[in-house]
């Protein structure tokens, strides 16, 4: 009995030294996939750099699945430039156009108007209520560059959950992982 249950012990042994690697890989993947989140974050200046356009309101421009990268400087926001920005009460950012700026000469304050390509009207309705324009604080950041339909992957793990799980169940971790970056 002494070989065997000197056999079982290795065994043993291995499957938690297996696991203990394991739970380190996944720590650094998800350590250094933070730190380039971060990196990028300083970067281009924006909250967040990278986004996945969700809606056809920008076609023929961007289309749904695009991912746009961004970035925000202390420049002037001019008309015709694609803004990402956030509207108070709405969790989700939104791809849109300038149409128009309007500088408040007593306080040289900028403020735009956007609106999507695709859409017929100004995006007066989507901002909060009451609300005519947007203040440099709502802006995201500035499109500067698109990679088309990569952001399908995360549409679809979004929009199905089951796949996000049938993934997470098949793959491991890794591709359970594309999920958390559109959250950010």
């Amino acid at each position: 009995m002494g070989w065997i249950g000197d056999t079982v012990d290795s065994i043993k042994s291995i499957q938690v030294r297996q696991l203990l690697t394991q739970g380190v890989s996944l720590g650094m993947i998800v350590t250094s996939a933070l730190i380039i989140w971060k990196a990028l974050m300083c970067f281009t200046g924006s909250e967040s750099p990278v986004v996945v356009v969700l809606s056809g309101s920008m076609e023929p421009g961007f289309k749904r699945g695009d991912i746009l990268f961004l970035h925000m400087s202390n420049d002037p926001i001019r008309t015709g430039e694609i803004v990402v920005f956030n509207v108070d009460g709405r969790e989700i950012p939104i791809v849109h156009r300038v149409i128009k700026v309007h500088e408040r000469q007593e306080t040289e304050e900028v403020e735009v108007l956007t609106k999507g390509d695709n859409n017929y009207g100004d995006d007066r309705l989507l901002y909060a209520q009451g609300q005519l324009w947007l203040q440099r604080h709502h802006i995201m950041g500035r499109a500067v560059g698109f990679l088309p339909y990569v952001g399908w992957v995360t549409i679809i793990m979004t929009e199905k959950p089951i796949i996000k799980v049938f993934s997470a169940f098949v793959d491991g971790p890794s591709l359970s992982l594309v999920t958390v970056d559109d959250e950010n």
